[in-house]
């Protein structure tokens, strides 16, 4: 059944662009993650994993923006098609370039690899490319305990379906009171989970640990982003977009606070990030209204903004790759600049496969489905 067709929004170009500076900035952290070998104190771009607590924020943000006003046109059912337009299409492509690079990575990294069939990986696949969870039994074909073994990242995407669930069943209905309080209270579990493993690092294994950690990293953001919305509050300076991604990339790639002594001061830096900071960010980003400032700096935020999760969602398969060769027996032995070199490389070559991603799957499908499904061009 078709759903009544909604005149579209103009987004705000520069919150699209944060998102696509986050997006970089991740993809980055993810890359030279590996020179660390496993300690996090040692992370280049070291806070990159806080772009995640980002996005959420964002999300509330778009989401009550976008829908907040449509509910007395759009039924519980249309908005959950309209998400799924969105988002599912490139949880699927990244499910299949998984699946597609996952035996590339197989090696003494990833022992499970080389036992896993092409039946069971295959099983996997369309599990991922539902976005359900597997466990983490038989099915953890990459040893990883991770909620999507092809592509690691989508456990966000599992978490950005919760908030939306929250958000149609509930939060749409909640005064800014009540939206206030949850936030209150969802900051205490955030803050807890930071100062006691000292940072927000997790969220991506189906074990009680690991729910408790994704769920304290969704619920302040997505709750903070809805309250800003709402709110109206607004920072209004000249050169908003440049100033805005400088703030945010300084969060991102500040060096690691405290050391293995005092993981106390890192937990406090990530949550002032969180509870303070990213709101103040897309405080600034939002306080040009829909536009991102100078034509140049509108078509940057527009093409950042739509890069962004394409080559958030489909990156990954190439850092298993990576991590393989990095962490293996293959890698050069001494200090030699090869490994930079191919690091940068395959950072550029993610931003490639997204942006091939965007325009040679995402766009066309979504075209497809947004007028199949929603009677429009666009979803």
């Amino acid at each position: 059944m078709q759903s009544k067709a909604l005149p579209s929004k103009t987004h705000f170009q520069s919150l699209d662009g944060l998102r696509g500076v986050a997006a970089l900035i991740v993809v980055a952290f993810h890359v030279f993650e590996e020179f660390s070998y496993g300690d996090h104190v040692k992370q280049i771009l070291n806070h990159g994993y806080l772009a995640v607590d980002f996005f959420f924020l964002l999300s509330g943000f778009v989401v009550a923006y976008a829908y907040d006003d449509r509910w007395d046109r759009m039924s519980i059912t249309d908005f959950f098609k309209r998400r799924v337009i969105r988002l599912q299409p490139m949880v699927v492509m990244g499910s299949l370039i998984g699946a597609a690079l996952f035996y590339f990575a197989k090696g003494p990294v990833f022992p499970p690899i080389a036992q896993t069939s092409v039946p069971k990986m295959l099983l996997v696949m369309l599990i991922g490319a539902t976005l359900i969870p597997v466990t983490t039994g038989t099915l953890d074909i990459r040893g990883w305990q991770e909620l999507h073994p092809l592509n690691g990242p989508a456990w966000s995407l599992f978490y950005e379906y919760v908030a939306n669930i929250l958000y149609a069943v509930g939060l749409r209905k909640a005064s800014n009171r009540v939206l206030a309080i949850l936030a209150a209270l969802s900051a205490i579990l955030l803050v807890e989970v930071s100062l006691r493993q000292g940072d927000m690092i997790g969220g991506w294994s189906l074990t009680v640990k690991q729910v408790h950690i994704g769920l304290a990293r969704l619920l302040f953001p997505f709750l903070a982003g809805m309250l800003l919305m709402r709110s109206g509050k607004r920072i209004h300076v000249r050169g908003a977009f440049g100033w805005a991604s400088f703030l945010l990339a300084l969060c991102l790639c500040f060096p690691r606070i405290g050391g293995h002594a005092h993981l106390w001061m890192n937990g406090v830096y990530d949550a002032f990030c969180i509870l303070i900071m990213f709101p103040i960010i897309v405080a600034i980003g939002a306080g040009n209204g829909k536009s991102a400032g100078s034509p140049a700096d509108n078509r940057l935020a527009h093409w950042l903004g739509a890069l962004s999760y394409p080559l958030y969602i489909t990156h990954y398969p190439l850092i298993y790759i990576w991590t393989e060769w990095v962490d293996g027996p293959a890698h050069p032995s001494g200090h030699t600049a090869l490994p930079w070199i191919i690091g940068i490389g395959l950072w550029c070559t993610a931003i490639v496969i997204g942006y091939a991603c965007l325009k040679l799957y995402d766009e066309p499908v979504r075209r497809w489905l947004s007028k199949r499904f929603l009677g429009r061009a666009t979803a």
